[in-house]
């Protein structure tokens, strides 16, 4: 039956995030200490209230309308209303087992589509394409772009599709994984007039954009709201990733193209959203004390990105201060030829030397795109205890050095051993 079967089954790279867990826990087997920065899990634990909302509501055991609770979808209305000024109705809001689910569950709603990408971008939205047998495009950037998605590379990749009567949907990402930067107002509207000049449904993923550091987050969907879907959830900002909670919110015209087909897959896959994880959302979205908890991470992680930024810059080694998120995208093309003297002519195969000469995980830049000879990566910091930082920025200590080398030291030690193994190329 196997060799019958065979030809039949679609073949899918492993996930790069968990081949390099698996390659770092033999080191941990081992008693090595390991620098954790390739899985980009929020370290901040869910606040108490939205916990213990949890718990109260462990005992529904109903399935829920697989549109999502409807108090919950009031609850996202009013906080992407209050927090970014859009408004939107609670029947075009879906909720659904996390962002990535319903960015999937959108895709799959066209027949056929071309998928436009930024390169880099997240490593699941490509396959996700090819799951449905949509045509992926890559829309190039570069360091001097900020690995942004500009007007002028858009408009190059829809000019040359081969056919251009097939509907482009285009999922940009923005504070960015991997790259942790955003865009200004002036960058959006320059977009949106791109995206409204060719007809480019535009999945917004806003999954990190209430950890936008120094300022308020917008959205594509203020410059182009009748081409434009939000979609985040808990998993971030929230800190609540396992919990499987995300949202997509859609424009009038689009939700009434669309939502019904959504929400169909959605009954004929995963039936709804976990009931207490959604009356728990609830409490996420409306309980004022929410506020503190977004910006006490972001300032941590403002401190901690900043950090990480200036260390590598300092060491030839070029990123981008993030602006939001918990990423770098780091750029080892000034180190090639000493790379290339310890046989590392790849992003995977420095990955690889880092992970086995300085216990230091971070993910190639093939993974989100790149080609294999272009020598980036991406690094989380996020290998540090969120709720111990928490706490002692909350008792008065002030957010400096002294603060990261005692509640962040893998993430300030890991970030040493980086800078030391170009040195010593």
């Amino acid at each position: 039956m196997s060799q019958t079967l065979k030809p039949f089954i679609r073949k899918l790279p492993p996930s790069a995030t968990l081949i390099m867990n698996e390659q770092g826990q033999r080191f941990v087997k081992e008693g090595k200490k390991l620098y954790r920065f390739g899985f980009g899990q929020s370290p901040f634990y869910p606040p108490q209230a939205i916990i213990n909302s949890l718990k109260e509501h462990a005992h529904i055991h109903d399935y829920l309308p697989v549109k999502g609770l409807l108090e919950l979808r009031h609850a996202v209305a009013k906080f992407h209303h209050d927090e970014q000024g859009l408004d939107y109705n609670p029947d075009n809001i879906l909720i659904g087992p996390g962002s990535k689910q319903l960015i999937y569950s959108i895709l799959a709603s066209f027949t056929k589509a071309d998928v436009l990408l930024t390169t880099p971008s997240w490593v699941s939205y490509e396959p996700q394409a090819e799951l449905l047998d949509h045509k992926s495009y890559r829309v190039p950037s570069s360091f001097e772009e900020k690995w942004q998605c500009t007007p002028e590379n858009l408009q190059k990749v829809m000019d040359a599709r081969p056919d251009k009567s097939r509907p482009a949907l285009m999922i940009l990402n923005y504070p960015g994984n991997p790259d942790g930067v955003t865009y200004t107002a002036e960058q959006l509207e320059a977009l949106a007039e791109t995206c409204r000049k060719n007809n480019i449904i535009v999945i917004a993923d806003e999954i990190y954009g209430f950890l936008t550091f120094e300022a308020k987050h917008r959205s594509l969907a203020e410059f182009y709201p009748e081409g434009t879907i939000i979609t985040s959830g808990l998993s971030k900002w929230c800190g609540a990733g396992g919990w499987r909670l995300g949202v997509a919110l859609l424009p009038e015209n689009l939700a009434e193209l669309l939502i019904e087909a959504i929400a169909g897959i959605g009954s004929e896959t995963y039936s709804s959203a976990t009931a207490p994880v959604q009356y728990a959302g609830v409490v996420a979205y409306s309980d004022p004390s929410i506020q503190e908890f977004l910006q006490q991470q972001r300032d941590i992680l403002n401190a901690i990105g900043t950090h990480v930024a200036e260390k590598l810059n300092a060491a030839n080694v070029r990123v981008h201060k993030p602006e939001g998120g918990f990423y770098v995208y780091i750029d080892f093309d000034a180190h090639r030829d000493g790379f290339a003297k310890k046989g590392c002519t790849t992003s995977t195969e420095i990955c690889h030397y880092l992970l086995t000469n300085h216990l230091v995980a971070i993910l190639p830049g093939v993974s989100f795109g790149e080609k294999p000879d272009r020598l980036t990566a991406r690094l989380a910091f996020v290998d540090f205890e969120g709720s111990n930082a928490l706490s002692a920025l909350s008792a008065g200590e002030a957010l400096n050095q002294d603060f990261l080398e005692k509640h962040c030291p893998n993430v300030v030690d890991g970030i040493q051993a980086i800078c030391d193994a170009v040195a010593a190329l």
